[in-house]
């Protein structure tokens, strides 16, 4: 087995300048993105959202981002769950996306807000039937008895609800509202490009940053 300390990897897949990017951080996201679609890589849409409570303590998890606009970056979840009671409480959080397959990640940090309850509402009902009644079944981040009681409330909503479930108070988005942002496009020896945005007095600053 190779050893922790050994394992490296050269990058030679791309590069990346501060005259090539878009002005702000949404339409270069969005150019990346696209990409990391036609490459066909898995889950593109899998990012890590760290978070931290009203104790400082932090904590990280990977959700799948619904939706991107010029607004921000927007995700759902139950708000009762940890994440959700930490960004309620402290509402900023950082966003990471992770493409190996194209030597690239993208940090997002930002402020957070819940989105209306129109726009939870309308993208609750455009999900399949089980994710619904699964939003009703589990109690996120609680502790359990085991997998039967999740079972078992997933049986009792979906015979109380039938084929239309309401959306639960309890669930709905939230977005992330960038005011730095990140590109980094692994480069060989180790000299990458780091490419940060940010946000000055409703202006995007773009600079470069040292590997």
């Amino acid at each position: 087995m190779t050893k922790l300390a050994d394992l490296r990897k050269s990058y030679m897949k791309g590069s990346l300048s501060e005259e090539d990017v878009q002005a702000n951080p949404v339409d270069q996201f969005k150019i990346w993105f696209d990409q990391a679609q036609h490459a066909e890589l898995p889950e593109p849409n899998a990012m890590t959202v760290a978070s931290v409570d009203e104790n400082g303590k932090p904590s990280a998890r990977v959700v799948l981002i619904k939706e991107v606009t010029q607004e921000g970056f927007v995700f759902f979840t139950n708000y009762e769950s940890r994440k959700g009671q930490a960004l309620l409480a402290n509402p900023h959080a950082a966003l990471l996306f992770f493409w190996p397959e194209l030597e690239r990640q993208i940090r997002i940090e930002g402020s957070v807000e819940k989105i209306s309850e129109k726009e939870s509402d309308e993208y609750f009902h455009s999900r399949p039937l089980d994710s619904r009644i699964g939003a009703w079944a589990s109690p996120q981040s609680k502790v359990i008895s085991g997998r039967g009681e999740l079972v078992a409330k997933a049986a009792e909503y979906a015979l109380k609800f039938a084929l239309n479930p309401p959306r639960p108070p309890h669930w709905g988005g939230f977005r992330v509202k960038p005011e730095a942002a990140e590109f980094w496009q692994g480069r060989p020896s180790r000299l990458h490009d780091r490419i940060r945005y940010t946000l000055e007095q409703n202006v995007w600053k773009i600079d470069r940053l040292a590997p």
